[in-house]
């Protein structure tokens, strides 16, 4: 193979460097689509738990802004003047859906903190283990908030069987979309 400088392409067999980053360019554009697990070619430990790092964090940027904008809603409505003829039920499922924002929030916001607090001391192997699980948590608890929400907004609006159709119809929704096909995808490899 030869490069843009005219010469040999080594690769891992010593070649130059110059060469062999561009045959490890080359085998991730020919590489299977679907070929996305391990380390990239010629990346060490370190630089795999950056990028997971990375990555991690760039997903979290993804989820916190509509756990916020849902959190922002449930404070402000039981100051708002129909909270008055809420039922029991109602109340309780708004706690619900409010405490499971409260704690979405917080686990999808911890590994960041765990980034600040073990920044050049953490191994950021373990830094990255323990946010891939806490985000995990937290899109738990913002399944179950986003439920406990349509719950209470359809059966505000509608009755309650109505709502309870609609929030499982949705928990379906959920289920098979943020759990059985990552799942089903993750057995591929």
């Amino acid at each position: 193979m030869r490069c843009g400088r005219g010469e040999s392409c080594g690769g891992e067999d010593g070649g130059d460097p110059h060469c062999a980053q561009r045959v490890a360019v080359y085998r991730l554009a020919v590489a299977a689509p679907d070929d996305d697990q391990g380390p990239e070619p010629g990346e060490s430990p370190k630089q795999r738990h950056d990028r997971e790092l990375i990555e991690l964090l760039n997903e979290l940027r993804v989820a916190l802004p509509g756990v916020q904008v849902l959190f922002a809603f449930l404070l402000a409505v039981p100051f708002a003047q129909g909270w008055k003829r809420v039922t029991p039920f109602q109340k309780d499922v708004f706690f619900v859906a409010f405490v499971a924002t409260a704690v979405s929030s917080t686990l999808l916001i911890a590994p960041s903190a765990f980034h600040r607090i073990g920044w050049r001391v953490e191994d950021k192997g373990r830094i990255v283990a323990a946010g891939n699980r806490l985000a995990l948590a937290g899109l738990a608890a913002l399944a179950v908030a986003i439920e406990a929400v349509v719950l209470l907004v359809a059966d505000y609006i509608f009755e309650l069987a109505t709502a309870v159709v609609t929030a499982t119809v949705l928990g379906v929704v959920v289920t098979v979309f943020w759990l059985l096909l990552p799942l089903r995808g993750r057995r591929r490899y």
